[in-house]
């Protein structure tokens, strides 16, 4: 059994982000724009999603 994933994309540019949020995009696999990285949904993850939901799009799979 596997654990649920979420789909990540960044849709706007990390770069003149506060040093927290460019930590949350790396933390999250994101190097370049429109890049899709999936991730485990775990707390952890669902926390540094919310802290740059504006910066990223998720999509439930």
């Amino acid at each position: 059994m596997s654990a649920k994933r979420i789909r990540v994309t960044l849709v706007k540019s990390k770069y003149g982000r506060g040093a927290r949020q460019l930590a949350c995009v790396h933390g999250l696999g994101l190097r370049r724009m429109h890049q899709t990285v999936e991730v485990e949904d775990s707390p952890m993850v669902r926390g540094m999603v919310n802290k740059v939901a504006h910066l990223v799009r998720v999509e439930e799979s």
